[in-house]
């Protein structure tokens, strides 16, 4: 109940952002938040709090810039901060796509951040090259790297009061090696195994020291993700384990993965794949885990950990911590373990007004691109250029779409997205191939390509269908491009226009589905690609005007309040009902005032239900499954409910007095409670609703 009391003393702070949202950013803009922080991804996620600003470094994998910071003043809004470096340096083919040599899925990742003593620190792995070190007084740069080699990775770091540095490390055996105070190397026969593989501890470590105790938190995976937290009097134990997350996907199903996306399949346009369908209602390892704690300035705790959003890949969320036993869980009191949806922004008085890390959108007018874009391995950078306000990408030989250097990439955002881009190949040669792709494997990929005098419109889904087509194109060799993402569905449509206007879709090319998978280990990723398929250097591809539309961004009207709406159980398609005894039971249809509801605006993101069939709000009056959810003519407490936004019409209905959400047994029937822990990845186990708005009746 105090976060009610704080929520009504902000009301007159916080109000809705009056101005349209037009890219996803978790905060609603009335004291509350939704995840995910990110629409788009951002894996293996570590957080820091230095002062009154929070850092947040992630995965970059093979693309430069790599080693990406974030940077917040109040957890949820988050902005550009830099990244460790501008390119790999070490001088390796595998890096540059040289000489049939790559590193998809690999190069740098898992990424640890410190500051210690005015400086930030920021550890990581780079496959076959050992541990690297990035080190700066600014957390916006510049970066000095340091290369620590070893067989250190997945690491987390811990400054202790004594001036000693540990890395915690290792999958299965949880390892701990003291470090050398100047980062020369590691202090010899220090390595230890303080957790054995037997504990089931995981990997993933977050190493804290928090009021004289050690504190790991790390993620296993069998059966599914979870997160586990150990903790000590001593660095080196003995410790002891506790679940503080687990079963928590936010109502997002699982993935289908694709399982032998290999070598050979970034080749071959008609490389068959094998691909394991969805299997309903499970979760496998997509749930919330690999993550860890971070305190604020008022001495409130919160976590940080990554869930697989489908084909966007792994991104963002953050939990309310609650402190049980000297435990940090996620969750809230009554519901440990499990975390909102939507819940109530951290208590900072910062004052930020919602926004996104990045602007996507791109016509190159600065000379320079925007912080999102990332090359998929390094560049040639004599071979590219932004000039005239178009980015130039001269061909280079390639043999397929994922072997064509120069390729530039950002992460495609979700729930929905539309990307365009034009193109000019009036500069483009024989041989030349360019275009607008999505690095993925399957992989799909739109563009021109020259061959002698013909201009040919290229279309291709990996191992689905290929096809060409000759096109004519204006007298400036102008052709739009654009690709529709669904991620959260997990599909893509293709598209294309000669004047900029009209759009038309491609041959076989929509509704392709795009599965995650473990060779580039990412999500979706848009590309700008340009390469000669006749083994020499060719023209110019020409890009412009790169654009970024999504329609889903704004969720202002997404709780429809003042409105009249139907309340349908996806557990079982039936509707709930204002019973004439005063209790909330379901119907096979909806049947006028009883089955209709209003959704008044309680303030900050709750809401009160109101029946129309006159017997008042619903309200919570008690817990457990005693038919705790009845109706009352009296306005109180007891009739607000947090509203979780699982987009598309789908909700769910917190209570602040149980900290469990409203629902109803799918199949065993009974009254409605408020003792639900959260949604099933299919959102059918009870407390999911999908609403309809009805035209008003009084």
């Amino acid at each position: 109940m105090k976060r009610i009391l704080y929520l009504c003393l902000i009301t007159v702070l916080t109000a809705t952002a009056s101005a349209q949202v037009t890219t996803w950013t978790a905060d609603n803009g009335n004291g509350t938040y939704t995840n995910p922080l990110f629409y788009d991804e951002f894996s293996d996620p570590d957080m820091i709090r230095v002062g009154n600003d929070f850092y947040l470094a992630g995965t970059t994998m093979h693309d430069v810039p790599g080693l990406v910071i974030l940077h917040s003043k109040d957890l949820v809004n988050w902005e550009f901060c830099s990244y460790c470096f501008d390119r790999f340096d070490i001088p390796e083919d595998r890096f540059s796509l040289k000489n049939g040599k790559e590193i998809y899925g690999q190069g740098i990742w898992a990424p640890c951040i410190r500051y210690n003593n005015g400086t930030f620190y920021v550890f990581s792995n780079v496959n076959g090259s050992g541990l690297q070190l990035y080190t700066s007084k600014d957390p916006k740069g510049p970066w000095k790297h340091i290369n620590m080699g070893g067989k250190i990775y997945d690491l987390s770091m811990l400054f202790d009061d004594d001036g000693k540095v540990y890395a915690v490390h290792g999958y299965g055996d949880v390892q701990i090696t003291e470090v050398k105070p100047d980062f020369s190397g590691y202090v010899e026969n220090s390595t230890k195994t303080v957790i054995p593989y037997s504990q089931a501890v995981g990997e993933g470590h977050h190493f804290y020291k928090i009021n004289g105790k050690y504190y790991i938190v790390s993620t296993d995976y069998r059966p599914m993700g979870r997160m586990v937290c150990s903790r000590a009097d001593n660095v080196y134990g003995p410790y002891e384990t506790c679940v503080i997350s687990n079963m928590e996907t936010l109502g997002t199903p699982n993935f289908p993965l694709v399982t032998n996306a290999k070598y050979e399949s970034l080749e071959d346009d008609n490389y068959k794949f094998d691909i394991i369908p969805t299997q309903d209602n499970a979760m496998g390892c997509s749930n919330i885990h690999q993550g860890g704690i971070v305190d604020l300035p008022n001495g409130e705790w919160w976590g940080f950990s990554m869930q697989d959003f489908r084909a966007v890949g792994r991104t963002v969320c953050i939990s309310p911590i609650t402190w049980a036993n000297g435990w940090p869980m996620y969750g809230l009191k009554g519901n440990l373990g499990r975390s909102p949806v939507t819940y109530t922004k951290p208590n900072i008085n910062a004052n930020e007004k919602p926004h996104g890390p990045y602007k996507r959108s791109d016509n190159f007018d600065s000379g320079k691109l925007n912080p999102i874009w990332q090359w998929n391995h390094n560049p040639d950078d004599s071979k590219w250029c932004i000039k005239n306000g178009t980015l130039q990408l001269q061909t280079l030989p390639a043999t397929s779409f994922l072997w064509a250097r120069n390729t530039l990439t950002q992460r495609m955002i979700g729930p929905r997205s539309i990307n365009t881009v034009k193109l000019v190949v009036k500069n483009m040669k024989d041989g030349d191939f360019a275009g607008l792709g999505n690095v993925n494997l399957p992989y799909q990929y739109l563009g021109v390509r020259k061959d002698k005098n013909k201009t040919i419109l290229k279309f291709c889904a990996q191992g689905i269908t290929s096809n060409e087509t000759d096109i004519k194109l204006n007298k400036k060799g102008e052709i739009w491009l654009r690709i529709e993402g669904f991620p959260y569905n997990e599909t893509i449509n293709f598209l294309y226009s000669v004047d900029g206007k009209t759009f038309e879709k491609v041959k076989d090319g929509q509704d392709i589905l795009t599965p995650y998978q473990l060779k580039t280990f990412q999500g979706n990723r848009l590309a700008l690609f340009a390469y000669n398929t006749k083994n020499t250097n060719g023209g110019t591809a020409v890009f412009d005007d790169f654009t970024v539309e999504e329609p889903m961004a704004d969720r202002s009207n997404n709780i429809p309040i003042d409105k009249v709406i139907t309340m349908q159980n996806k557990g079982n398609n039936t509707y709930a009902v204002a019973e004439k005894h005063g209790m909330m039971l379901n119907a096979p249809t909806a049947n006028g005032d009883e089955t209709s509801f209003k959704v008044i605006d309680a303030q900050n993101g709750y809401v009160k239900i109101q029946s129309l069939s006159g017997l008042g709000y619903l309200s919570v009056q008690g817990f457990g499954l005693s038919g705790d959810v009845r109706f009352t003519t009296q306005e109180d407490s007891t009739c607000l409910f947090l509203w979780q936004d699982l987009l598309g019409g789908d909700f769910m209905l917190l209570s602040p007095i149980t900290n469990r959400y409203v629902g109803q047994h799918p199949t065993i029937g009974g009254p409605f409670s408020a003792d639900f822990p959260g949604a099933d990845p299919n959102r059918r186990n009870g407390c999911v609703f999908h609403y309809s708005v009805l035209k008003p009746t009084h």
